[in-house]
């Protein structure tokens, strides 16, 4: 803190770990009831202009709730540390002669804490414990002692960056995952970088009102009030792009330059563009409605679509100028077998709210779909 500040401070023990010259890391205690009063929980959402900002998922309320019935037991143990990203306002001062011989790993000394007044912003923002803060701050043990393990780093895209790595090998939502990665700039594990770029071209699909998907992909960011149009999980619409980009037959792989890894995002959207519009001009009875209400808006009508996609697109490229027309005639050979918002699907033996979100389903619906296709087409003059 600079000098004449009035500012309220905290002041703790700490320890810090040398890990990176740019970005220094440290373990102290903080109460309870400090930990929301100096953190932010940055929760994920979007800006009016439609940009990601925030990386936390909302309030698991009855979580919350066990957290918290818990601590107020007699004999609590809280050995999980909070994480936090902390702003270069917070001071270290090391304390001089502490070193035992031979122990280079850590420096203890003192971390100073600025106190915002009400309204101001926070030093520190929640990267993982979000779920234990809340529940910390509502705790009868209002002193309660809480580790704390905290790096400095102002920018939001290093605290998401660590908040996916944090929380990869747990239970996180996907859609919320999904959704982050498109806004990690730092390299990802194998398994996440395969979903970064059907999430990037998920959110265009989404959010580009010449798309035939525009505001109806739902994403763990979309506010209540625009939940009711989004009737389409993004997990479902992503796994269905990834799935065609990086299979080999797949009719988005041409789009790849594997090489380079670089994708062809313009040609991709174009395609999908064009091909979901026919889509929705072939079966408008079933498009636009939750999933409870069209199995068409559902993950599994999503796939199996996405998979019938790879056999009409190798039929007919997406640039041709007639390409509209084309699959809309392509669709129609199907059309009249489809059952998506009422009575049964005659060759697999189920009605048409039977279908579920399965890797079974999704595989017979698919076979049923394109096996209708092929062999109409066989037969077209």
């Amino acid at each position: 803190m600079g000098a004449g500040s009035t500012l309220p401070q905290l002041r703790r023990r700490a320890l810090f770990l040398a890990q990176s010259d740019d970005f220094p890391l440290y373990v102290f205690t903080l109460k309870a009831k400090e930990i929301l009063e100096i953190a932010d929980i940055s929760r994920v959402s979007r800006d009016e202009a439609g940009e990601l900002i925030g990386y936390q998922r909302p309030e698991v309320r009855n979580h919350i709730n066990e957290i918290v019935e818990y601590l107020d037991t007699d004999t609590p143990v809280f050995p999980n540390p909070i994480i936090m990203a902390l702003s270069t306002r917070v001071q270290f001062q090391a304390i001089r002669g502490n070193r035992l011989p031979g122990d280079e790993l850590g420096i203890s000394g003192t971390v100073t804490i600025p106190i915002p007044a009400d309204g101001a912003p926070k030093p520190a923002w929640i990267v993982d414990g979000q779920q234990r803060a809340v529940a910390l701050s509502r705790t009868k043990r209002c002193d309660f002692p809480v580790a704390v393990t905290a790096f400095v780093a102002d920018s939001v895209s290093l605290q998401r960056d660590q908040f996916i790595r944090v929380n990869n090998t747990r239970p996180l939502p996907r859609g919320l995952v999904t959704e982050l990665l498109p806004e990690v700039d730092s390299p990802l594990p194998p398994r996440l970088s395969l979903k970064k770029a059907p999430s990037e071209l998920c959110d265009v699909l989404n959010n580009d009102e010449n798309s035939p998907l525009f505001g109806m992909i739902r994403r763990s960011s979309t506010p209540k009030d625009k939940r009711e149009q989004a009737v389409i999980t993004d997990t479902g619409v992503v796994a269905m792009i990834q799935e065609s980009l990086t299979n080999s037959s797949g009719c988005l792989y041409p789009y790849r330059d594997v090489a380079r890894n670089e994708t062809d995002f313009d040609g991709v959207v174009h395609a999908l563009t064009t091909y979901w519009a026919a889509v929705r001009d072939t079966f408008p009875d079933a498009w636009g409605k939750p999933a409870r209400r069209s199995r068409l808006m559902h993950g599994v009508g999503i796939r199996a679509m996405g998979r019938l996609m790879d056999h009409v697109l190798a039929t007919i490229p997406a640039r041709k100028a007639d390409a509209p027309e084309l699959i809309r005639k392509h669709l129609a050979l199907i059309a009249p077998h489809c059952r998506w918002t009422s009575g049964e699907w005659e060759a697999m033996g189920l009605r048409w709210n039977q279908l579920e979100n399965t890797a079974r389903d999704t595989q017979e619906l698919s076979n049923h779909l394109i096996r209708l296709y092929l062999n109409a087409r066989a037969e077209m003059p």
